[in-house]
């Protein structure tokens, strides 16, 4: 099933917000036509809403009766409706009950105070009103979330906003960049007991840390102030604390010495690369046109010419509904950016499955044709085509796109191992 930005606004590629393309299925005839959505609890769950509040805004757009809770998971609305239609609906759902006000991110928390309906963006720290004039803001008030212990939705925005933290380096922080509660910026370590030694009894125990706090030297004051303590947080010193790590603690941690991330929330070297492929296609004509020399040299230009995401984005923007035949005159180029490391494999054959599972879908029953020219041109090694084809995996695209991708590929895998046991039966003759 194809992936669809959140923001249908935002034309990148490799926008993180992703959601399933809504899919719907229109049953009966006459006065008991109707329309079925059938993804809807999908696209509710990554849009952390719940379908109902989705479905109920189609019903107010549509001005059609809707079922908000059925039992068999089958959402209905009364009429035939086109899927593309409810697409465009869904835009205006997410725009007024879902993106932060502020910064225009999907990952919200709603919830109700004082007759508002609050949207606690996880992303940025703000807190913003929905649109309460839109008829379903009456019915979010009246189907409130509950209070108490944290909702699905909220548990996955803080999840990611955690991660989002780590990742840049602020896990200390929230997004108003105040100090978390609990840290040492917190009024709450005073009740965590943080300053029980000052405030106790004068103990042996305290009598014996103070006296011993005497005989301390004491650094000179350089402006009268408080001395300042800092981490060095620039990416030489994080790469070189992380490189003194004992092995074992490394390989718990998610290191990616990779990531060449944009500055200031700026565009990645990935990002520019695959924006200067596209253009360079729209200048020539064809994706096809773009000498090989080229490419390498704009990878290299940007410093990612050896990295492993890099066959990501040339799986992805290097070809066209054409893919099967475009393979073997790329094989060179391809064979050099990928190299023997199997992590560059995958990288590859992951970009792969987004270019067929996400930005055309029309090419899903073609993967067996795709794979034919990669395994003969020697770009992708047999034990390596064998264990992806073996293992659906959620790393690149969602676990059901990347199940579709491997069932058409299972025609390949057949045609693999045939030909390895006719090698074997022409070796023991």
């Amino acid at each position: 099933m194809a992936n669809v930005n959140i923001r249908r606004d935002v034309t990148d590629p490799f926008y993180r917000y992703k959601m399933e393309r809504l899919q719907s299925k229109i049953e009966g005839k006459g006065n008991g036509i109707k329309t079925v959505i059938v993804n809807l609890s999908n696209v509710a769950d990554q849009l952390d809403r719940p379908p109902s509040y989705v479905i109920k805004y189609f019903g107010f757009e549509l001005g059609a009766q809707t079922n908000i809770d059925p039992k068999d998971d089958r959402w209905i609305i009364n009429g035939a409706h086109e899927a593309t239609k409810l697409q465009d609906y869904l835009d205006g759902f997410i725009s007024k009950f879902v993106l932060c006000k502020d910064c225009k991110n999907p990952e919200t928390v709603v919830s109700v105070k004082e007759g508002d309906i609050i949207l606690d963006c996880k992303a940025c720290g703000m807190r913003t009103k929905a649109d309460g004039r839109h008829k379903l803001g009456a019915f979010i008030l009246k189907n409130a979330p509950k209070k108490g212990k944290k909702d699905k939705s909220t548990k996955k925005a803080d999840r990611r906003a955690r991660k989002e933290a780590e990742k840049n380096g602020t896990a200390e922080e929230n997004g108003n960049g105040h100090p978390s509660p609990g840290d040492s910026g917190s009024d709450q370590g005073e009740e965590n007991g943080d300053l029980a030694v000052e405030a106790g009894s004068d103990d042996e125990l305290t009598r014996k840390i103070n006296s011993e706090a005497k005989e301390l030297p004491s650094e000179p004051a350089t402006d009268g102030g408080d001395v300042q303590w800092s981490v060095d947080m620039s990416e030489e010193a994080i790469k070189a604390r992380a490189k003194a790590l004992p092995e074992d603690l490394k390989q718990t941690l998610v290191i990616d010495e990779d990531a060449e991330e944009g500055q200031n929330g700026g565009k990645s070297a990935y990002d520019e690369f695959g924006d200067w492929i596209d253009e360079q296609a729209k200048e020539e004509g064809s994706v096809s046109k773009i000498k090989d020399v080229d490419i390498y040299k704009k990878a290299k230009d940007l410093g990612i010419e050896s990295k492993h995401r890099t066959p990501t984005v040339l799986a992805m923007s290097l070809f066209d509904d054409n893919i099967a035949k475009q393979i073997e005159p790329r094989a060179p180029l391809l064979k050099k950016m990928i190299g023997d490391s199997e992590k560059h494999q995958k990288a590859f054959l992951g970009g792969l499955e987004r270019f067929v599972g996400e930005t055309h879908p029309n090419l899903m029953p073609t993967v067996s044709a795709i794979l034919i020219p990669i395994y003969q041109e020697d770009i992708i090694p047999e034990d390596v085509l064998k264990a992806w084809g073996a293992k659906a995996s959620k790393k690149y695209v969602d676990l059901q796109t990347s199940r579709k991708v491997r069932k058409s590929a299972e025609k390949f895998m057949e045609w693999l191992e045939n030909a390895e046991s006719d090698e074997d039966e022409d070796d023991d003759e």
